[in-house]
């Protein structure tokens, strides 16, 4: 009996002993860490790399800015010689200039002389530039025309027009410089005034003259843009002072577009001390000029010189209403005569 107790206590012992003690079960073999040592290599090695790429960085920049620095230096040179090439070609073109208007001025005291030579000795068959264009002399500047005993006519210095639309053109009226005021009274209209060479009115007494014959008038204007147009009118004839120097015009031509003269046409001369035009208004004094005054203008070619054009002041301007309209003042206007007749 005891020996039976004793075994299944044994038994239990064991079976206590199984269930009890924890189970072993395998393990995996540990893992093998590397070294911090090696860590510490590798990270050395990427730091340097970076370095380097830095440093050749750096360098590019440097090159970079360098090569920048010179080109800049480089353009700055370019530029200067360009500034320097550019003054030398101004001061070559005053020098060229002035050696021009030194050529002109002596061909102007030639063609002085031989106009002087010239009435001296055919005075009897000079009359106007048509006349002595006929005789051969066919160069633009300045000749002085003889008295004409049988007219009552003195002595007269012209500038002839030698060359626009066949020549022997007298030049009655010039604006160009905006030096000469043409706000002058009756009598410097009457006698004439300004420079025969520059900007000048020849004399309603001396324009009356010259257009006792049948007579053409051409008008030529420019503006300042450098258009060139004109404008032509047969049988023109200017009364005498009785008359108020009544302007006459009759058929035109040309390339100005409308015909701004006409409305001028049959109309006596007015200026700022004699008031003969069609209005209440004192168109002198509005326009500022001496002219065929209406009521008042559809042009105004002895107003006032304005610069560049542009003008608003009581349009006052040297105005041609069919081409620029009211507002702009032309650059440049030349009023010349010639017989009918004239042949080239």
């Amino acid at each position: 009996m005891l020996k039976r107790c004793l075994s299944a206590g044994g038994w239990l012992c064991i079976f206590i002993a199984v269930f009890v003690s924890p189970p072993v079960w395998p393990q995996k073999p540990p893992k093998h860490k590397k070294p911090a040592k090696l860590k510490a290599v590798a990270c050395c090695e990427e730091v340097r790399e970076l370095q380097a790429q830095t440093a050749n960085l750096s360098s590019l920049l440097s090159e970079l800015r360098r090569k920048q620095e010179q080109d800049w230096v480089s353009v700055v040179m370019q530029v200067m010689e360009l500034e320097s090439s550019s003054k030398r070609m101004e001061s070559r073109l005053t020098e060229a200039e002035s050696k021009f208007s030194q050529m002109n001025n002596q061909i102007d005291i030639m063609q002085l002389q031989a106009a002087q030579t010239v009435t001296q000795t055919s005075a009897d068959a000079i009359y106007d530039c048509s006349s002595l264009y006929q005789r051969n002399y066919r160069i633009s500047g300045v000749y002085k025309l003889p008295p004409d005993d049988f007219l009552g006519s003195p002595e007269m210095e012209v500038f002839c027009d030698m060359e626009t639309s066949g020549g022997g053109w007298t030049v009655v009226q010039r604006r160009k410089s905006g030096l000469v005021s043409f706000y002058q009274d009756w009598r410097q209209y009457k006698q004439g005034f300004g420079s025969i060479r520059g900007d000048f009115w020849l004399g309603n007494e001396n324009i009356h003259r010259l257009s006792r014959r049948p007579t053409r008038l051409r008008v030529e204007l420019e503006d300042w843009e450098g258009d060139v147009r004109y404008a032509e009118y047969s049988h023109f004839a200017l009364g005498n002072e009785r008359n108020s120097y009544r302007l006459f015009l009759g058929n035109y031509s040309g390339n100005v577009g409308n015909d701004a003269l006409i409305y001028h046409n049959n109309t006596a001369f007015s200026t700022k001390d004699k008031d003969n035009d069609n209005c209440l208004d004192k168109c002198a004094q509005l326009r500022k000029g001496g002219y065929w005054y209406n009521c008042c203008t559809d042009s105004n070619l002895n107003g006032v010189h304005y610069h560049l054009g542009e003008h608003t002041k009581h349009l006052d301007g040297i105005t041609w209403y069919g081409w620029h309209g009211s507002s702009y003042s032309l650059k440049r206007v030349e009023m010349k005569i010639r017989p009918e007749d004239f042949q080239p």
